[in-house]
């Protein structure tokens, strides 16, 4: 499911409802107030025989919070958990910082699992800092160490600091 919605008290007890009247159990969600509007994304798992009440259930919430429901597969296990990085980067703000790293990801084959970007005033400078927290999936067949000289060469580039620790556990 993904939700967004003006924020105000009460949207994740409302869709809390409506999951749990129909036997629905919210296994994991990422969720956040930006900009006045409050907004995520949650995997449920819910009875065969309640998916379609569930949507239909959402739908009630127009108004007050707007739900999209996309079913999707039970996720696979494997006996192998896939290595993560965690790369945070943090620098004066200025266009085309996401841009340079997701595409030097992307060019490898590495998946965003997740990202966090903020900017703030600079404590002592002045002007805007970026600041950015990614986790990302590493394909079996690459190696760490094979990244960190792209994303080093970038933060040169872009005049950023970087940082990258390996995560041998599934980011969730």
């Amino acid at each position: 499911m993904t939700i967004i919605g003006d924020d105000r008290p009460g949207l994740v007890s409302a869709l809390a409802n409506v999951i749990t009247a129909h036997g629905g159990n919210w296994e994991r969600s990422q969720m956040t107030e930006l900009a006045g509007k409050f907004a995520g994304i949650l995997v449920v798992t819910v009875p065969s025989e309640q998916v379609e009440a569930l949507i239909a259930a959402t739908r009630a919430l127009d108004g007050f919070l707007d739900v999209s429901v996309h079913e999707g597969a039970a996720p696979t296990t494997t006996a192998e958990k896939p290595q993560h990085l965690a790369i945070s980067v943090l620098g004066n703000d200025h266009p085309g910082i996401v841009h340079e790293l997701s595409s030097a990801l992307g060019s490898r084959g590495l998946s965003i699992d997740k990202i966090t970007t903020l900017t703030r005033e600079a404590p002592m400078a002045g002007g805007m800092l970026f600041e950015a927290h990614l986790e990302v999936r590493l394909p079996r067949e690459i190696e760490a160490s094979a990244i960190r000289g792209d994303l080093e060469r970038i933060a040169a580039e872009l005049l950023v600091d970087l940082e990258i620790d390996e995560l041998h556990d599934s980011v969730g």
